[in-house]
C-alpha cells in the first residue's frame, strides 16, 4: 500500500513530498495510521479494564441487562470485544440481569364480600368539585421489594387529593388513601359526595356520602 511504502521511507523522503509523488493526501496518510493505533487499542483491552466497563453499564441498567445487551453496548461504545469473552467474564464474576418479578394480582373479583352498586355508572363528566371521586390500586416494582399504591382522583379536576403507598396489599390501603383526601379537602358533610373503586370494597366516604363499584380510574 502508498500509505506503507510512505511509513517505511518517512525517514529518507519528508512525508508531503511522497504523498504528492503518490498523489494520496497528507491528511489522508495520518488518519490512515490513527485509526489503526485506535483500533490496535481496542483490541487490547484488558480483562480488568473491560470489567470495569461490563460493571458500568450493568449499573447503569439497574441490573436489567445481560451479557448480550452489554456486549451490544460495549460496541456501541466503541469497545470492540468478542462476545463470548463479555459472556465468560460476566459468568467469572457472578454479574447477570436480575430475573423478571412475578406479575402481582391487584384485584380478586372471587369473594363473597358485598359489592355496592355501580351508582356512577360511567358518567365521567362532573360539573364541581367534591362530587365524585375515584379510586384504583396498582403496583410499583422497587429494587428492595413491591409497593403497592392506592390513589383517589377527584373527577372535576381530574387530580390526585388522596394516595397511601404500604408494602402489603391490606384492606386498609382504599380507606388510607380515603381518609388523606378527606382531611386534605375537607369536602363537608352534606356535599353529596360519592366514591368509586374498582375492585374495592365499600367504604363510607361521610353521613351523606356514598359509596359504589365502577371502572373511572386506572392507575398506569
Amino acid at each position: 500500500m502508498k500509505y506503507a511504502f510512505i511509513q517505511r521511507h518517512r525517514s529518507v523522503w519528508p512525508i508531503s513530498v511522497q504523498c504528492r509523488v503518490l498523489e494520496v493526501s497528507v491528511a489522508g496518510y495520518h488518519e490512515h495510521f490513527v485509526r489503526r493505533a485506535s483500533s490496535a487499542q481496542r483490541c487490547h483491552v484488558s480483562d480488568d479494564a473491560l470489567l470495569v466497563h461490563i460493571k458500568a453499564i450493568h449499573a447503569e441498567s439497574r441490573g436489567a441487562y445481560g451479557w448480550p445487551r452489554i456486549w451490544k453496548e460495549l460496541l456501541a461504545r466503541g469497545i470492540r470485544v468478542g462476545k463470548e469473552r463479555v459472556q465468560k467474564l460476566m459468568q467469572l464474576h457472578g454479574i447477570k440481569a436480575r430475573g423478571k418479578r412475578r406479575f402481582k394480582v391487584t384485584t380478586d373479583s372471587k369473594h363473597d364480600l358485598p359489592i355496592s352498586p355501580n351508582l356512577l355508572n360511567r358518567e365521567f363528566t362532573v360539573a364541581e368539585p367534591h362530587r365524585v371521586w375515584v379510586g384504583d390500586i396498582t403496583y410499583i416494582a422497587t429494587d428492595e421489594g413491591w409497593l403497592f399504591l392506592a390513589v383517589v382522583i377527584d373527577l372535576f379536576s381530574r387530580q390526585v387529593v388522596g394516595w397511601s403507598l404500604p408494602e402489603d396489599m391490606t384492606s386498609s390501603i382504599v380507606i388510607d388513601a380515603l381518609r388523606m383526601a378527606w382531611f386534605k379537602r375537607h369536602p363537608g358533610k352534606h356535599t353529596g359526595l360519592m366514591f368509586t373503586a374498582t375492585g374495592a370494597a365499600s367504604a363510607p366516604v361521610g353521613r351523606s356520602g356514598t359509596c359504589s363499584k365502577s371502572t373511572a380510574s386506572t392507575v398506569p
